[in-house]
């Protein structure tokens, strides 16, 4: 006769307790592997605590046990150890892929049961049974039963506590219900097994109930067997940016996979460690460490991120990063603050790579132009060249001329008065062609200045017109084009920059004016006026205008409207030099069929600027 004592009503309690849960997650809609798990975990236990009611039911009715309901409670407790097990895994994964692999977990818990439902044939489990621990004489194979259970229990048990722990903290409750869960069970199952008190054998599934019921807890803090909470750690590790979290005393809290592979290849980082003594023990300098304690004191009295560069460099990385410090409040309580390394070392490098590509562009453009440059400069040069050369042949004949004459006593004083007048006036002649020639050579020469010069010099506004007008007197002429100048601008207004880099934008703007107008003659405007505290620029053309299409892409994409004489890189490089080197901005107007108009805005120096 087995007493209805407490013992029993504790048993018909915990089988309540766990059928209500698994009606709870039966009920869940959308249900993930981890309710499976559970369902199949509960009606494990179930199955375990059934089998013992019914056992002790019909144990008290017939006045022996019948070994029918043994075996269904052992059927419950040979599929619970593989029912944790898959608990544990699917808590860590989220989720496996479920492979044959899998399916060999059952083959050991099976072949336990398989062995239990055959004992009265080899009595290999137990050769006497009772309800109580201290009354069994069990057999050679419960040892071997008993080893393979414990090794599902244990490893399941293991995954459940080892990632609960790392993902929310030993302290946390989370991690407080699972560690209960886990202890319980394994207390009583001891206590029973080693015999230090006698206690009926169904107090196992009780543990485990119990055990269930923390666990679901456990996990009820986090919505209910939510997926996401549970594939939160999985999540942020695969977050390619590294970060960690410390709490207002600067201990670690959090950290993800990221931070670990970027920082502490040879060291092991645990929550609650001095985050300050990390940084050490990972080689920041002190310059590292009083930035970030400078900007996060600022993110916190102003409540948002602060955001700054770092180049980092220690023995395990030399990256650029950006640091990002977030201050975490509740309500006005300051809990602690994220700090996110960004590694930006890639769009450095890009960078660089974009500036070292964007003056070799800009240098091939102005090779380019310099090349239909040379061709009206040559030209220009010969009409000089070949008068100074007759002028010098006239001067040496005046000389020979004026030598003769020395010893001539028929040449009077005003004779070589006139000699002298007239070698006066080739002079004067020539002069005009050799300040021309010099000032071409002039023009050209610092137009050969590499683009890519950063030096801030200055320039007057006489001087660039000037340079323009020679630079493109010849392509002027040869395609039959007139370039007006108007200013209202005085010559000796002053600008701050490399002079060069603005001849050359002026210049292919009248190219492009040019060639506006196919092979047709042509006028073009280039009007010079002040506007505020800035000199316009404009460059008119009346030629075929620009599509609207074309015209909104004209700054922002090398493109190009000459086809195949074109490169896409004037104006795109000007846009840029105009931006980045005068602080000034360029934009156009036009109308198909009326013609261009391309500006420029450049700041002049003033009382105020100088």
């Amino acid at each position: 006769m087995i007493p209805y004592d407490f013992s029993f009503i504790l048993l018909l309690i915990s089988t309540i307790l766990v059928t209500a849960l698994f009606i709870l997650i039966i009920k869940t809609k959308n249900k993930s592997q981890i309710h499976y798990a559970f369902i199949f975990m509960i009606a494990s236990i179930f199955i375990w605590s059934v089998g013992h009611i019914l056992e002790i039911l019909t144990t008290n009715a017939y006045g022996h046990t019948i070994m029918l309901y043994v075996y269904i409670y052992y059927f419950g407790l040979c599929t619970a150890p593989v029912a944790i097990l898959f608990l544990g895994l699917i808590f860590t994964k989220t989720r496996i892929k479920l492979t044959w692999r899998y399916a060999l977990l059952f083959v050991l818990p099976m072949l336990n049961y398989f062995v239990i439902i055959t004992n009265s044939f080899h009595h290999l489990v137990f050769i006497n049974y009772s309800i109580y621990n201290s009354d069994i004489v069990l057999g050679n194979y419960f040892i071997i039963h008993t080893a393979i259970s414990y090794t599902y229990i244990i490893i399941g048990l293991f995954y459940l506590t080892s990632f609960t722990i790392k993902n929310s903290g030993f302290f946390s409750k989370q991690s407080i219900f699972i560690v209960i869960g886990v202890i319980v069970p394994l207390t009583i199952n001891l206590l029973i097994s080693f015999n230090v008190v006698i206690l009926p054998i169904f107090y196992t599934p009780i543990s485990f109930s119990i055990s269930v019921i923390f666990f679901a807890l456990a996990i009820l803090k986090f919505q209910f067997l939510n997926i996401s909470p549970i594939a939160l750690q999985r999540i942020v590790d695969l977050i390619s940016d590294s970060y960690i979290i410390v709490n207002k005393d600067y201990e670690v809290v959090d950290y993800n996979k990221a931070f670990i592979d970027t920082f502490y290849n040879e060291s092991q980082i645990k929550r609650k460690d001095d985050f300050f003594k990390l940084l050490d023990s990972i080689s920041f300098n002190s310059a590292y460490k009083d930035r970030i304690m400078q900007y996060n004191l600022i993110a916190i009295d102003s409540h948002t991120t602060e955001k700054y560069e770092e180049h980092i460099q220690t023995k395990f990385v030399d990256l650029f990063f950006s640091v990002e410090i977030t201050p975490i409040y509740s309500t006005d309580l300051y809990l602690g603050t994220i700090i996110l390394f960004k590694d930006i070392t890639q769009a450095k490098r890009d960078l660089e790579t974009i500036q070292q590509n964007h003056a070799i562009l800009m240098e091939q453009e102005r090779m380019a132009s310099l090349g239909q440059l040379i061709g009206g400069i040559a030209h220009n040069l010969k009409t000089p060249i070949m008068t100074l050369s007759g002028g010098l042949d006239t001067l040496g004949a005046l000389t020979d001329e004026y030598d003769k004459s020395i010893d001539d006593k028929q040449v009077t004083p005003s004779d070589h008065h006139e000699i002298a007048g007239e070698l006066k006036d080739w002079i004067e002649k020539l002069r005009p062609y050799c300040s021309y020639m010099s000032d071409v050579i002039s023009a050209v020469k610092d137009q050969a200045v590499n683009l890519s010069d950063s030096t801030t010099s200055s320039f007057i506004l006489g001087d660039l017109l000037k340079r323009v007008d020679i630079l493109m007197k010849h392509e002027l002429k040869k395609y039959h084009c007139k370039l007006n100048i108007i200013t209202t601008v005085d010559d000796l207004t002053e600008f701050k920059g490399e002079v060069n880099n603005l001849v050359q934008i002026c210049d292919n703007l009248i190219v492009n004016a040019i060639q506006a107008y196919g092979d047709k003659p042509g006028e073009i405007d280039l009007k010079v006026e002040q506007k505020g505290t800035d000199i316009l620029f404009s460059f008119k053309d009346y030629g075929m205008g620009i599509s609207p299409e074309i015209k909104d892409k004209l700054f922002k994409e090398m493109l190009t409207t000459k086809g195949k004489n074109g490169t896409g890189l004037g104006l795109y490089m000007s846009y840029a030099t105009i931006k980045g080197r005068f602080n000034g901005t360029m934009w156009l107007e036009s109308e198909l069929g009326k013609g261009t108009t391309f500006y420029i805005s450049i700041p002049y120096f003033n009382l105020e600027t100088k």
